[in-house]
């Protein structure tokens, strides 16, 4: 397993060709490879546990820890990086506020659980079943209202401190455009940066304090991270799992996405390692939850580095994740990240939460789903709006929250719809994507 085939002459890839998950460069480029993914994830990873106010060191300890089992679940077959995953922020955000961070770490542990069982079924029935009960009009809304349902976040912060919250949503913005290639992709990264240093600076020329560091200069260099375990035994907790379970989804449809991402890239063989990959994000994800950090996920970031790189060599993976573990014995590194103002934060969630939402429109545009049809546009449009304006059904301490009643109501809406619709022949029902007119991307010629 830990046998690496040097590639060529272990300095150069050559024109057309990639570095294969079983070979690798020569060392020393091996490990440079390796801190640019730790570079390229770290924007997105810290970024969480600092939402959702949970230890940056823990969340950094368990995606270095979940990212050495993805690869030995796998066998060493499919390189990925493990890293906070968005779609936990809205739930764990609701979960806190209703039950506390044991009860937000106990629906983490479920949707880890799940998510691994359902990596169980799908290495041995494949992924046929998956995509009959989430088709693609339900993914898109289910993936896009977890995005929208965190719109009111981002202006809480962001009114708090409008000129860094302004300041970092430009920078975001303009990296993107102005960059191709690994710096675009990590725009959000770079703008906090920037965001970061424009309140230092507003802080110092109008004397108002808007970043407090007496946290970093007292926090030592090394140290273990702060543990919390997940609470199973509060009243509270069964209700806030429901509000996680919706995640899955999202996991899934980004475990499977990756796989088919390495899979054109490398090899068609990658595919068998769809399941596999499912379980070691589920098993990660239930580590993490366990202890206090937050739910991982396989990171797009690094498909980037891969695709600009074209070394898809795992070796680089161990690299990363063994980074990231030593990163996370710093808490100093935790210190200066929990300074970050709630006027950066706003401007950058203000991007982020909306490119979550877009993702799922992009599901509806990439499958061309028929939104002339009734049961389509109702169960995108009901879905959003639960989630937009914050719906919630509460039964003495039970409680469903927006993003559980979208799902529920996307998949309800549209199954149900259908059933109905074909059974009446009214053609209300999904007639299946809609054909391409004329030349995708330009005018007809």
């Amino acid at each position: 397993m830990f046998r690496w085939k040097l590639h060529g002459n272990g300095r150069t890839v050559e024109p057309g060709a990639v570095v294969a998950p079983g070979e690798r460069l020569n060392w020393g480029a091996t490990i440079a490879i390796g801190l640019q993914h730790v570079i390229a994830m770290f924007g997105a990873t810290f970024l969480v546990p600092v939402l959702t106010k949970f230890p940056v060191s823990t969340t950094l300890l368990f995606s270095g820890i979940g990212t050495l089992l993805f690869l030995l679940v796998t066998k060493n077959r499919l390189p990925s990086y493990l890293g906070s995953s968005f779609a936990f922020i809205a739930p764990i955000t609701a979960a806190t506020t209703v039950a506390g961070t044991g009860s937000a770490l106990a629906g983490i542990v479920a949707v880890g659980v799940l998510l691994a069982l359902i990596g169980v079924i799908v290495q041995f029935a494949g992924l046929g079943w998956v995509d009959k009960v989430m088709p693609p009009v339900v993914a898109g809304a289910i993936v896009a209202l977890i995005g929208f349902n965190l719109a009111p976040v981002a202006w809480s912060n962001f009114q708090l401190q409008p000129l860094p919250g302004t300041i970092t949503l430009v920078a975001v913005i303009l990296f993107s455009v102005l960059f191709r290639g690994f710096l675009g992709r990590i725009s959000i990264f770079l703008g906090v940066i920037v965001g970061y240093v424009a309140t230092v600076i507003i802080q110092a020329v109008s004397g108002e304090m808007l970043i407090d560091f007496d946290a970093v200069a007292q926090a030592p260099w090394v140290g273990l991270p702060t543990f919390q375990f997940a609470d199973f035994t509060t009243p509270a907790t069964w209700s806030v799992i429901a509000m996680f379970l919706p995640v899955v989804l999202v996991l899934v449809a980004e475990n499977v996405g990756h796989v088919r991402g390495v899979a054109a890239m490398t090899d068609a063989t990658a595919n068998r390692s769809t399941g596999r990959a499912l379980i070691a994000d589920g098993v990660a994800t239930t580590l993490a939850g366990t202890f206090g950090g937050s739910g991982t996920t396989t990171y797009g970031e690094n498909i980037g580095v891969m695709a600009a790189t074209r070394v898809y060599s795992t070796a680089v993976y161990w690299v990363a994740g063994l980074t990231a573990i030593v990163l996370s014995l710093s808490p100093k590194v935790g210190a200066v990240f929990n300074t970050i103002p709630p006027g950066v934060l706003g401007g950058v969630t203000t991007a982020l939460y909306g490119l979550i939402g877009i993702i799922g429109i992009k599901i509806w545009v990439d499958n061309r789903v028929d939104f002339s049809r009734p049961v389509n546009q109702y169960t995108g449009a009901v879905a959003l709006v639960l989630a937009i304006a914050g719906f919630t059904m509460k039964w003495g301490d039970f409680q469903l929250g927006a993003i559980v009643l979208g799902s529920v109501a996307a998949l309800l809406i549209y199954h149900l719809g259908n059933a109905i619709a074909r059974a009446r022949k009214t053609g209300a029902d999904d007639g299946g994507p809609i054909p391409a007119v004329g030349p995708l991307g330009g005018d007809p010629s």
